[in-house]
């Protein structure tokens, strides 16, 4: 059985490549503190399927390339779509540190 690893797609802006972040907690063996470490894989995506920020299962195999010894075998989670904010709301910043939602002006009656 090949060894399989779940994590995060940070990039897929390569063809049929998609970078995948795997983050995993740590004790320091002398401080006894936890960190976090994070380690990036390439891996092969033959259909484009995967974007960025899905969750995702990829596997070890035979080397596609210089760095890709992975191929993704299935999204796990697709990532939910970016906010986008209105264009006719605009905010200004005043000079009391505070923003301020300015509306757009009233078209004039023909």
């Amino acid at each position: 059985m090949a060894q399989e690893l779940q994590g995060i797609v940070s990039s897929s802006k390569r063809d049929k490549t998609i970078t995948v972040s795997i983050a995993s907690r740590e004790t320091h063996p002398l401080y006894r503190k936890q960190y976090t470490k994070t380690r990036k894989y390439t891996a092969h995506d033959e259909n484009n399927e995967a974007g960025k920020g899905d969750k995702v299962l990829i596997e070890a195999c035979r080397p596609y390339s210089k760095t890709k010894t992975y191929k993704l075998v299935k999204v796990l989670e697709k990532s939910h779509d970016a906010v986008e904010l209105k264009d006719d709301v605009v905010t200004k910043d005043t000079g009391d540190k505070r923003a301020e939602v300015v509306e757009p002006a009233e078209e004039e009656n023909r």
